[in-house]
């Protein structure tokens, strides 16, 4: 399990516990965190579960795949180093105290 903390682009913070083998975008879902619209439902078909990763995170985390890489072409303002989708980030011990911030809109 996984301590994660998501903040809105309004300062909100949200630190959940999230389950191994879920994603991240699983976790907000799961925990009502609003931010996170996910429309694909994980299936890396859209950019609304973007989000950017602090940077502390951002070596932490495996690289994006081409898809990812695809996908984050229509998100809000994405960031080279920082943004993610969260649907693509797998929850395992690794992860406990991973922080992301919401962009200010999910297209």
């Amino acid at each position: 399990m996984a301590r994660i903390t998501y903040i809105e682009h309004n300062g909100t913070e949200h630190t959940v516990d999230v389950r191994n083998g879920l994603t991240v975008m699983e976790g907000a879902r799961d925990n009502g965190i609003p931010g996170i619209e996910a429309d694909c439902g994980g299936a890396c078909a859209c950019s609304t579960c973007h989000v950017y990763v602090m940077p502390d995170w951002v070596e932490k985390l495996p690289p994006r795949d081409p898809m990812e890489e695809d996908m984050l072409d229509f998100a809000f303002e994405p960031d080279p180093a920082r943004s993610r989708l969260t649907c693509q980030l797998k929850v395992t011990d690794a992860l406990d105290g991973l922080v992301v911030q919401m962009p200010e809109k999910q297209i």
